[in-house]
């Protein structure tokens, strides 16, 4: 699978030219750099996060730590019910939330938006475990997901080294040119939506990420995640985006990532936080804030109803899913009578 994929072009030397990186962006939809970022800050970081995971029984113990070594009958995944009760205290690090303000790529953000760049308070964790390869983020934009502003980017950082058979990020170039959403429909993995057929075809770029390397990319640009192939490794990886300060932003980039699923209020996340200093740095900096969209989400939950009723084992679990984290909502009724209907339930 790897060898269907092209190297990406590196911009390490434009770093000075902020001309030039927004031309780049504007023509590719991504930049990609090599050790933008402190390799032992991430180091230290990956420790934080692996002593979290650990203490939530999610690696073999014994294992050295810094290796990430997951215990395979602790599977599990973003949608799965006890998924939360570890990336939640992940959620809690201060370290976790400090990465996204470092200045090395708020400085590039703010190069390539032509004015300051404002991280989203919605950071992610992408805890991925290996042998998983069903719940692959499949392609997509980002837009679909936290909306507001088509000129929004993401940096997507691994937390330590991630070799393709680890499961790194892929793109494909130039599918932000058009400025428009294309056509999603329902899948596994993180977003539960996917791109399909004609407009996945083309050249797709990806590389053996290294600590310390980074991949920034506009909001309709299509990528999706390789599968995690390796025996026994979790990938740790960071979602962070950034706007220009004058954009509109999503209302729910304002609030904990997951938590409209799994509720986690910001005051249970700093709780045990050194500083106040990114506290709620946001509030009464954005002066638009749009509601959500929910028709992306809508239609392919309305796709996985009907393909649940063929016997889609996949729709089935998505179904299962909603029912378990929502089960007094209208769409876990709606999955109660389809799985009703198939003696499923």
């Amino acid at each position: 699978m790897t060898g269907q994929f092209s190297e990406f072009m590196v911009s390490n030397d434009a770093l000075d030219d902020p001309s030039e990186l927004r031309n780049r962006m504007d023509d590719l939809g991504y930049l990609f750099f090599r050790k933008l970022q402190d390799p032992d800050k991430l180091l230290d970081l990956r420790k934080d996060i692996l002593s979290t995971i650990q203490a939530g029984g999610w690696l073999v113990p014994g294992s050295n730590l810094i290796d990430g070594i997951a215990d395979p009958s602790k599977r599990c995944t973003e949608g799965d019910p006890e998924y939360p009760a570890v990336y939640h205290e992940v959620y809690k690090l201060e370290s976790f939330h400090s990465a996204a303000h470092w200045a090395p790529v708020v400085d590039t953000m703010s190069k390539i938006v032509n004015g300051p760049a404002v991280p989203h308070p919605s950071k992610i964790a992408r805890l991925w475990f290996p042998q998983f390869t069903d719940h692959t983020t499949p392609a997509h934009q980002d837009f679909v997901h936290f909306q507001g502003d088509f000129d929004t980017y993401t940096c997507w950082t691994p937390v330590g080294d991630c070799p393709r058979e680890l499961g790194g990020l892929a793109i494909k170039p130039r599918t932000h040119k058009s400025r428009s959403v294309y056509d999603h429909h329902f899948s596994l993995g993180a977003g539960s939506l996917t791109v399909e057929g004609d407009d996945l075809e083309g050249d797709w770029l990806t590389t053996d990420y290294e600590i310390g390397d980074c991949l920034m990319f506009h909001s309709l640009t299509l990528h999706q995640a390789l599968p995690n192939i390796t025996e026994d490794r979790l990938r740790i990886s960071l979602d962070n985006r950034y706007q220009a300060l004058e954009s509109p932003i999503g209302e729910f980039q304002l609030v904990p990532h997951m938590s409209q699923i799994h509720p986690l209020p910001w005051d249970e996340v700093y709780a045990n936080w050194e500083s106040t200093e990114l506290q709620y740095y946001w509030l009464n900096m954005f002066d638009e804030i749009i509601p959500r969209d929910n028709s992306y989400a809508d239609k392919g939950f309305t796709e996985a109803l009907s393909l649940a009723t063929t016997g889609d084992d996949k729709a089935i679990l998505k179904l299962r899913r909603t029912i378990t984290n929502n089960p007094y909502s209208d769409d876990a009724n709606a999955a109660s009578a389809v799985l009703k209907d198939l003696d499923l339930l």
